[in-house]
């Protein structure tokens, strides 16, 4: 009966020990995942070296310091600023616009704890809400106008 038991206990041991096994490998893998989606404009750069050689030296100098100018072509937007959230279609001065909208995620203004998320769930963590924080409208391809938004104002 003891032996029983004994094996019982040495089974879950063994289950626990293969769950923490799956579960460093996914922490691995979803590191991976964040860091290597995670971009700044040199890693932008060092994976697509033929957008950034094509761009003038002005317009390289500009995406090494993630910063735009009106005229720049939406590739070159893409290596200093990265993936947009938003892509909104528009129509402005007869021709067809699009405009990508960058988020920011922070807490909201003079928001004081502790903070509920529900029944029974409470915590000392704010949450973190999206804000727009810049945008830039194309027009044929060429930045017609770009924008860096301010923080909500405090309540």
């Amino acid at each position: 009966m003891a032996y029983l038991y004994f094996r019982n206990f040495i089974d879950v041991l063994e289950r626990a020990d293969e769950l923490k096994r799956v579960a460093a490998t996914f922490g691995i893998a979803a590191s991976a995942l964040l860091f290597t989606s995670c971009g700044t404009p040199g890693t932008r750069i060092s994976q697509h070296p033929d957008i950034y050689q094509g761009l003038s030296s002005q317009d390289q100098a500009l995406v090494n310091q993630g910063r735009i100018r009106p005229g720049m072509t939406m590739d070159a937007v893409w290596l200093a600023w990265g993936t947009p959230e938003q892509k909104i279609p528009g129509y402005g001065r007869g021709r067809p616009t699009e405009t990508w909208v960058y988020l920011r995620y922070e807490p909201p203004p003079s928001y004081g704890g502790p903070y509920y998320y529900g029944p029974f769930d409470w915590s000392y963590i704010p949450p973190k809400f999206p804000y727009p924080s810049k945008g830039v409208t194309f027009a044929n391809g060429r930045v017609v106008f770009f924008r860096h938004l301010p923080a909500p104002p405090p309540l």
